[in-house]
């Protein structure tokens, strides 16, 4: 296009001259040029636009004409900086103390919850955790970052409140703490044993208390078997338990066919007290065994004897060991888990709730999940009234009622969260913001949106880390930008020498 206007421009340039008409040819010459400038896009080093002075209280909803930030304090939040595309920001962060909280918002009942804080100094400091109605749960002091742990007796729905205290017990920062723990789907075992023991007694009680479906079968001759039967079908097992003795006697068909279960998913915990042939397992498990002295104890919260047969570091090939002498391994989608410990039946009466929970990090290690039809994800920043909350979940399709916000969304697949699909609703209220959707089945949720008084200096953190993410996705720096030349001068140029040719034809 720009050639075509050169040649016409150049051809009615040279026509005015060889007629000597030179004012012609000057206007002729002048329309070409604007024309010519209107096609074409001309930038000019430099930036367009201003700095635009963020106020926290009233966030900017467009950054037209704008080209960089500037800020004071703590910032925004993550969903309001998401709302904005990125721009060179200048931030005098705010040098106030913050504070930082991490708790899980679901439990499952039997699980234990654990609370950290990080006040942002290192002086001595004591945290609580009080019931909603103000008893002393759970109580820890020390300095640094903190963590306290309270295991729940029911399952229920509960404000707690968590309160920091300095050494003079003046209060610096307390404040709500939702928790939901509800009702588990019954863990699935299914138990093979070569021979009874005092453990595997203590370990089948423990399943039971905690609801579980036991399908228990110990030999206790060569022909005779003691069988325990669930009292529920078990159609895929959440867990397969074996004494080492089982394994090493087994045909080979029938390891095969464990292996090949473990293979497509499902978890194996070996109880290694009684093996005897440290070649069976280097061959079947690639596990290294080796002899472990008598009096050997077990690292961890409980010290056992350790096995006779054990790794004898922690990372033996593709096997890693943990605290709680639990050595464990990727086999195809599934997991399998050697336990190096005995004895545990010494602490039953004794230790039960330790020994609970020993058996709960037990588990842990193999990784043993029982996957409910929905599960809500918690938020990424604290709720708020007003302010733009996400709610996501798995598992979920079709829509999604709120009934205190008489709403009704869609679902919506979101790339930042792999297999979830979320919507966005605006909280009117503090408290529970309740949910009802449908997977394969009707599920209810539920999360806690906050008071805007509620802990302030978390706040202020969540929005300082939302800042600073903001600040590290913002374009190349300003000198190496550029700004577009306005072009409405350049078509006002050629309308105003195309009517003064115009009118000099008319003449």
């Amino acid at each position: 296009m720009i050639l075509a206007i050169g040649l016409i421009g150049a051809a009615s340039v040279l026509l005015y001259l060889w007629r000597r008409r030179f004012l012609d040819a000057l206007l002729a010459l002048v329309a070409s040029a604007a024309l010519a400038l209107l096609a074409v896009e001309l930038t000019l080093p430099g930036e367009s636009g201003g700095t635009l002075a963020i106020d926290p209280r009233n966030p900017p909803v467009s950054l037209a004409g704008v080209r960089s930030l500037s800020l004071t304090g703590d910032g925004l939040r993550a969903a309001q900086w998401a709302d904005l595309p990125a721009r060179p920001l200048a931030w005098n962060a705010a040098s106030t103390a913050a504070l930082r909280l991490d708790f899980p918002r679901r439990l499952a009942l039997g699980r234990l919850f654990t609370l950290t804080l990080e006040p942002g100094t290192e002086a001595e400091r004591r945290l609580q955790l009080l019931a909603e109605n103000g008893q002393l749960l759970a109580e820890t002091r020390g300095s640094g970052k903190l963590a306290l742990s309270w295991l729940p007796p029911l399952a229920e729905t509960l404000v707690l409140k968590a309160r920091l205290l300095d050494e003079k017990n003046s209060v610096l920062a307390e404040g709500p703490v939702p928790l939901v723990v509800s009702e588990a789907r019954p863990l699935a075992v299914r138990g093979r044993f070569s021979a009874p023991s005092f453990d595997l007694r203590v370990l089948n009680d423990l399943l039971v208390q905690s609801r579980a479906l036991v399908d228990w079968q110990v030999a206790l001759g060569r022909t005779v078997t003691r069988s325990e039967r669930a009292r529920e079908h078990i159609e895929k097992p959440d867990l397969l338990v074996i004494d080492a003795a089982w394994f090493e006697r087994a045909a080979a068909p029938a390891r095969a066919s464990l292996l090949e279960q473990v293979s497509q998913g499902a978890a194996l915990l070996v109880l290694g007290a009684n093996a005897n042939d440290a070649g069976v397992w280097s061959r079947s498990l690639q596990l290294p065994l080796q002899a472990q002295p008598a009096d050997k104890l077990t690292g961890g919260p409980l010290a056992l004897p350790v096995a006779p047969l054990a790794p004898g570091t922690r990372v033996a090939g593709a096997w890693t060991g943990q605290d709680n002498a639990v050595w464990a391994r990727q086999w195809g989608k599934g997991r399998i888990g050697w336990l190096g410990a005995a004895d545990w039946h010494r602490l039953a009466i004794a230790e039960p709730r330790a020994l609970a929970l020993w058996w709960q990090g037990v588990l842990d290690a193999v990784r043993v999940e029982r996957a409910e039809e929905v599960q809500w994800l918690a938020p990424r920043e604290m709720p708020l009234p007003g302010q733009r909350l996400e709610v996501c979940a798995l598992g979920v399709r079709g829509k999604v009622r709120f009934p205190e916000l008489n709403l009704v969304r869609d679902w919506q697949r979101r790339p930042d969260r792999a297999d979830a699909s979320c919507v966005a609703v605006y909280p009117r209220a503090p408290g529970w913001l309740r949910m009802e959707t449908q997977g394969s089945k009707s599920a209810l949720g539920e999360i806690y949106v906050y008071a805007p008084q509620d802990w302030p200096q978390w706040q202020a953190a969540e929005r300082r880390d939302a800042t600073a993410r903001y600040a590290a996705r913002t374009p190349g720096p300003a000198a190496a930008m550029t700004r577009t030349l306005p072009q409405w001068p350049f078509a006002v140029l050629f309308g105003l020498a195309m009517l003064g040719l115009w009118w000099r034809e008319r003449r």
